[in-house]
């Protein structure tokens, strides 16, 4: 669970950006990194535990303007390295939700409820992607997110590429 205006630099800071993610063990070090930027004492629940590579949270939830900050795709990257698989945010920055798509790391979900004051970190969610709605395992609540359109076929095939290629866009 996090606030307003989590930037790039906060999901994966610029240390950790010489990692090239094509290269299989420096995608999955790059997840143990997800999330490292935010302040501890605003967020002492770490995204990935100290020496772990996955998180135990495969979904995060953010206010608005979640992503803001420069163009880098290693930030989706990074959570989806981790093993989270949607974030859900009231917005996003333009360049992070493409980046979603683009790389097909996490569901870019948008929610016109303030979750992020709604929700704690450890609440149980399930999101169903095809009904677009949340429901709030503990007590039954249920939110509806804006449906992901045409972004979710290219994000269910793993990004732009693959999308491509198996539309017959590309050549394999």
């Amino acid at each position: 669970m996090v606030r307003d205006n989590i930037d790039t630099d906060q999901i994966i800071p610029a240390q950790f950006l010489n990692l090239i993610p094509t290269i299989k063990e420096e995608y999955e070090k790059l997840g143990s990194y997800a999330l490292w930027g935010l302040p501890e004492q605003l967020y002492p629940t770490r995204f990935v535990k100290e020496g772990q590579l996955d998180t135990e949270f495969p979904i995060v939830v953010g206010g608005r303007n979640f992503g803001c900050g420069s163009s880098r795709e290693h930030a989706p990257i990074a959570l989806g390295s981790a093993n989270c698989r949607v974030v859900i945010a009231e917005s996003f920055a333009r360049i992070f939700f493409r980046n979603c798509v683009a790389t097909g790391e996490v569901y870019p979900c948008e929610c016109a409820e303030r979750l992020c004051e709604t929700l704690k970190t450890g609440d149980r969610i399930t999101v169903d992607l095809d009904a677009a709605r949340i429901t709030v395992t503990a007590t039954g609540k249920v939110f509806n997110l804006k449906p992901l359109g045409d972004v979710r076929p290219v994000v269910d095939a793993g990004g732009i590429f693959n999308y491509a290629r198996q539309t017959g866009m590309i050549s394999k």
